[in-house]
């Protein structure tokens, strides 16, 4: 083979490489449905998905108000979260750690925004905002767990901010 016949094919196989990317399509998966609200999916509204593999943090509404919920995807199952939902609040915004023991959420009550940690080793629930005298929404937790980003409604428009814990 004679060296142009080489670049050709070479040239071809680097096209079709970049073309055709890493990974091929992305999968649809297909998650459980569940009348009984004992899935992932129920007939209610489930919003503001968050992974953590094997995790999904989520909320849903399906208790007649706002709540967080976990999935395990491993068993695919809900995974029980005592004493982190309030019976009057709205819940928004969860994001969980890397190992999936901790989760950082939004809850709003009696119109009060503030950002809660909840550590599911000790199943403890901690209010982090709870000197703060501004609107507060979309925390996300670090890989680690020890640092939440945050955004914060100050002087009139909206700042990121961060808790180290």
């Amino acid at each position: 083979m004679n060296k142009n016949k080489k670049f050709f094919y070479l040239s071809l196989i680097s096209i079709a490489a970049v073309v055709n990317g890493c990974g091929g399509y992305p999968t649809v998966v297909s998650l459980p449905y569940d009348f009984r609200g004992t899935s992932i999916n129920s007939a209610a509204t489930e919003s503001f998905p968050q992974i953590a593999p094997p995790y999904i943090v989520f909320v849903s509404d399906r208790n007649g108000i706002q709540s967080v919920y976990l999935y395990n995807s491993q068993n695919r199952k809900l995974v029980d979260l005592l004493g982190l939902n309030f019976l009057d609040a709205i819940a928004s915004s969860p994001s969980i750690s890397e190992d999936g023991r901790y989760i950082v959420f939004v809850a709003n009550r009696n119109g009060r925004s503030c950002i809660y940690l909840y550590d599911r080793q000790t199943r403890q629930r901690r209010n982090l905002t709870e000197n703060i005298e501004a609107e507060v929404r979309n925390p996300s937790i670090n890989a680690d767990g020890n640092r939440i980003v945050y955004e914060i409604a100050r002087n009139g428009h909206w700042e990121v901010a961060f808790i180290d814990l």
